[in-house]
Formats: C-alpha cells, structure tokens, sequence
C-alpha cells in the first residue's frame, strides 16, 4: 500500500462568522481532510472550541475529521469526540500517563488512532507505539497557537521518523505535519516524508480554493 498526499485544512484559522461557508469551499476545492484543533487551556494556554462544534459541523459535511486533541488526559473524552463525528483522533504521547490505553480506547471506539508529539520530543519516545497506530503527528511549531513560524529542526524529525518506519516495514504510516507550514515550505516537508500536511493561515487567508490549488500542486 502506498501512502497519499493529502491536505488537512486547519478550522483553527478559519473566520468563525464563515466557517460553514468557508468548510463549504473546502469541499469545493476537492480536499477530504479536515484538521479540527481541540485546546483545553492546561495542556496548551488557548482555549479553543470541543463537542458542540464538531457536533453541528458534522451535520453538513461528509468530509474526514481529523481530530487533534490538544488536552491534558485527553482519555477523558475519547467517547465524546467519537460520538460527535471524529474519524480520526490524534492524542499527545506528553499529555498522558497511559499511551497504550489510549490506543485500544479510541480503536475500541471504531476510529482512527494518531498521536502526536512536540518539537522538543525525540522520535525514539513515539517508536514504542509506531505500530499501533494510524498516523503520527509531528508538530512544527509549539501547540496552542496559529500563525507561528516552522521550527526548522522539525523537519529531520519527520526525515527520521520517515526513515525509521520504513525500516521496520511501516511504509504505509501516516506523517502528519502542523504547524507554520505554508506553499513556500511544504515541499521540504513532503521531500523529507510528510504525507499529511495541515495547513491553516495559509488557507483560510485570502482564497481558500486558490490557495489549495497551489498547495496540491506541490504535493503531486
């Protein structure tokens, strides 16, 4: 099986006055992902949105919802996020004293299982788990805020993670990367084997459609 590029527009930076509107175009530019940013105002200082968005937006899209818990025990509320509409739901390996049983809740649940880990965390903290799970989400900024900058380091993390599942014959895992990444740097990204590329300023800002147009060229 052969992995696929593939956006995640991230809501986090989308205008919440339009956000069924701007969903809307979206779809219309083709995309399948949407990356939902979920942030408790402990694991990470902002507080974002949780169960009721999620709820009324499933209402009135098919598309996949690709859900990142940025939450302290995030286990707490696997069973929440999967009856709201999740399709996939990325917990933090730091958030949590109990990875594993984190793992076989959310695949109990019927979902996806990714997990996420921050710029300052080693790739060998995530290697225990690799095989358990669907998708691995390297952040490339710190968590909590959009519009940051792309932490340069990060990309040998993604080149390293990329490496080592290969080698161990997972060539079908899921790279996720978020954070900073924009038109002018998501081909290092995927040259360096990030398959799942979210992206929010840099596609709610200005034309929607026209701006993942230019993202999907780079990722052909």
């Amino acid at each position: 099986m052969s992995i696929k590029n593939r956006m995640s527009p991230s809501i986090l930076s989308s205008d919440f006055w339009k956000l069924g509107e701007q969903i809307t175009e979206v779809e219309k530019a083709g995309e399948e992902w949407l990356h939902i940013d979920v942030m408790d105002g402990m694991f990470v200082p902002s507080i974002s949105f949780g169960m009721p968005v999620i709820e009324t937006i499933r209402k009135h899209t098919n598309l996949f919802f690709d859900v990142h818990l940025m939450v302290q025990e995030p286990e707490r509320y696997f069973e929440d996020f999967a009856r709201v509409g999740a399709d996939l739901i990325d917990f933090h390996l730091e958030a949590t004293e109990d990875v594993k049983g984190c793992i076989e809740k959310i695949r109990a649940l019927g979902k996806k299982v990714g997990i996420a880990i921050k710029p300052d965390t080693p790739v060998s903290e995530v290697m225990p788990y690799v095989k358990d799970v669907d998708l691995v989400l390297v952040m490339t900024v710190e968590p909590g805020f959009g519009g940051q900058k792309l932490i340069p380091k990060c990309v040998d993390k993604v080149r390293e993670l990329r490496i080592v599942t290969d080698r161990i014959g997972l060539r079908d895992i899921d790279i996720e990367v978020d954070g900073g990444v924009t038109t002018m740097n998501v081909t290092e990204l995927t040259d360096a084997g990030a398959n799942v590329i979210v992206a929010g300023s840099a596609v709610f800002k200005g034309d929607i459609c026209g701006n993942l147009k230019i993202f999907n060229s780079k990722l052909q």
